[in-house]
């Protein structure tokens, strides 16, 4: 591990590049591959090419616009056809195939079974009447104390940390001790040798080793420390204790991170983020500002370090936030999102929701892929089970994860949004993986990537942060598998996209061939994470071998064409969505 100071010396610049690409995802969401920008903006020069923060290639362009409106009438048309095809094979696979599949329900649908297959989505969705109502009453309580008392940080630590205890007790019962032994270990830990050159190296081994063992021993037992402890084993609770623990860790990385970087400069260069952030230039405090930027050390207390590990709304899912923006809030509530834009925050939630249980009732996916079934179907039937099953996962960690951030944001804590962009809008790893559990990528960029060298040893620490992943997700071979091959697929594209920061347009039909060759390596992009995350979370490393038995023989050939070709259509029209983002933030 690097030490802080030799992070702060010979990283600035690379830290300084994180904060620009940071600032740009979080006041635009939407910075990729671009091309025309409005003709009379580039006068002098018909076609361009430029590299944004994150290295996604922007095309600026004159090209005519007849031309792209004839294009996007066709790709459009195209993109219809195929959600009605997507629909009508899905509506005859579940009519076909219903009785042979588990985990179907009676569900709200008076006539359609529902499908409750995935264990997290069914336990989510059961509970969801009694979490409510919990979440509600334990956010009005702590809302009202703050309120009527006029708590700041120390306070409402306790606050929360007392609702916390009681919340736990329920979830865990008497193995709420293992967490609150291993969480105060943790913090002598951090205090004895925080602000030494070695603590990194310390603070990742001790908690890797509990991560690891965690699972091994599956939470551990209280017989294990003597006969008369036995009994203590029946108040288990109702959820695995050890399974919520891998948000704790990382909170407790955090905590010993930020820390060890107290007494530092912040990485952020202040003057300059304000003059380029919507919300800090406007007077509010953006989520990047309150993570870079160190609270005092009396904030470091063993009170507001257990409520920080333990914060009720997000104890479970997350989203993950760190311990400097934690702080800052708990001592100052949130103010970028109004009553009103919580509210509304909660009422596209209720509609997404609706939304999920259209899915569930009428194209049961996800039971077509824990039943085995999707062995016996077409190429074509096996693409839109395995298609729908990643939409499936995209709606429900959406619902999960926004959830949970909503009463974050009802208690005045503003975590980062965990899926701020559709999974049918990102067609290359980097902006994928940046939109997929963005919380987590946030956490990993800052206390992983950067100290490990960040983007001076790109290739290597890429196959470092994902298989720290895999792992702290599950000990599964299908985990390393997923996370292995997703680093073998960054390896062309970071080839790629170096290349293509070198290479001139500098007339319309080199621009013509240079978004044509981005189209299609965004379809081969497409299908690869299709295959990693089918692999990783669905059919498991020996699937691949059957997919390709299925795919790469006379039957399926025309399948696989078929789907690159939808893909490459629909990062077309992902250029032109880009497109249409770019001329409105200009205008």
């Amino acid at each position: 591990m690097i030490s802080c100071k030799a992070v702060n010396i010979e990283d600035r610049a690379q830290i300084d590049a994180f904060e620009e690409e940071e600032e740009e995802e979080e006041e635009e969401e939407d910075r990729q591959v671009s091309s025309e920008v409005a003709e009379e903006e580039v006068p002098s020069n018909p076609a361009m090419v430029t590299e944004n923060g994150i290295g996604e290639v922007i095309v600026r362009s004159g090209m005519n616009n007849s031309w792209r409106q004839q294009e996007l009438v066709f790709l459009l048309l195209y993109a219809a056809i195929f959600y009605i095809i997507i629909i009508h094979y899905s509506l005859h696979l579940t009519h076909d195939h219903y009785n042979k599949l588990y985990g179907l329900r009676p569900g709200l649908i008076s006539i359609q079974l529902n499908d409750v297959s995935d264990a997290q989505w069914r336990n989510f969705r059961s509970n969801l009447p009694i979490l409510t109502f919990v979440f509600g009453l334990l956010t009005l309580t702590a809302n009202i104390l703050r309120a009527f008392y006029n708590l700041k940080a120390e306070g409402m630590s306790i606050v929360w940390l007392l609702i916390s205890f009681a919340y736990l007790s329920y979830l865990h019962g008497a193995f709420i001790f293992f967490i609150l032994s291993i969480a105060s270990a943790n913090f002598l830990l951090v205090k004895i040798f925080g602000r030494t050159k070695y603590f990194p190296f310390l603070l990742w081994v001790f908690n890797l080793s509990f991560l690891l063992c965690n699972r091994v021993y599956e939470g551990y037992t209280f017989a294990s420390f003597g006969n008369r402890w036995a009994y203590l084993d029946k108040f288990r609770g109702t959820f695995r204790w050890h399974i919520c623990f891998n948000f704790v860790v990382l909170r407790m990385i955090s905590f010993g991170y930020d820390y060890h970087w107290s007494d530092h400069n912040a990485y952020v260069d202040q003057e300059k983020h304000i003059r380029h952030c919507t919300t800090c230039s406007s007077g509010k405090t953006c989520y990047r500002m309150l993570q870079e930027r160190s609270v005092g050390v009396d904030k470091f207390s063993y009170t507001l370090y257990l409520c920080y590990l333990l914060f009720a709304p997000l104890y479970i899912a997350g989203p993950i936030i760190s311990f400097n923006a934690f702080a800052s809030q708990l001592d100052t509530p949130q103010k970028n999102f109004t009553l009103k834009q919580v509210v509304w925050y909660g009422f596209r939630w209720i509609l997404s929701l609706f939304l999920m249980e259209i899915m569930t009732h009428f194209f049961y996916y996800n039971a077509f892929a824990i039943s085995g079934i999707w062995k016996q179907l077409s190429p074509m039937e096996v693409f839109i089970v395995g298609y729908g099953v990643l939409n499936f996962m995209w709606l429900k960690f959406f619902l999960i994860w926004r959830y949970f951030r909503f009463w974050a944001l009802v208690s005045g804590i503003e975590a980062p949004e965990n899926m701020p962009r559709c999974i049918n809008n990102c067609y290359n790893l980097e902006s994928f993986w940046k939109n997929w559990h963005a919380s987590f990528n946030k956490w990993l960029v800052r206390y992983m990537y950067i100290p490990l060298g960040g983007s001076r040893r790109k290739l290597l620490n890429v196959w470092v942060v994902f298989t720290f992943v895999a792992i702290w997700h599950d000990l599964e071979w299908k985990l390393l598998s997923w996370a292995w091959l997703t680093c073998i697929f960054f390896i062309p594209e970071m080839i790629v996209k170096s290349a293509a920061t070198s290479f001139k347009v500098d007339n319309v039909f080199k621009e013509f061939i240079f978004r044509e060759l981005s189209a299609v390596a965004g379809a081969i992009t497409i299908t690869c994470l299709m295959v990693a995350n089918l692999v990783g979370f669905v059919i498991g490393p020996s699937g691949i071998s059957w997919l390709k038995s299925v795919f790469l023989q006379a039957e399926g050939l025309p399948t696989l064409f078929g789907l690159l070709v939808t893909f490459y259509v629909g990062t077309k029209l992902m250029f032109h969505v880009s497109d249409f983002k770019q001329r409105t933030r200009q205008s």
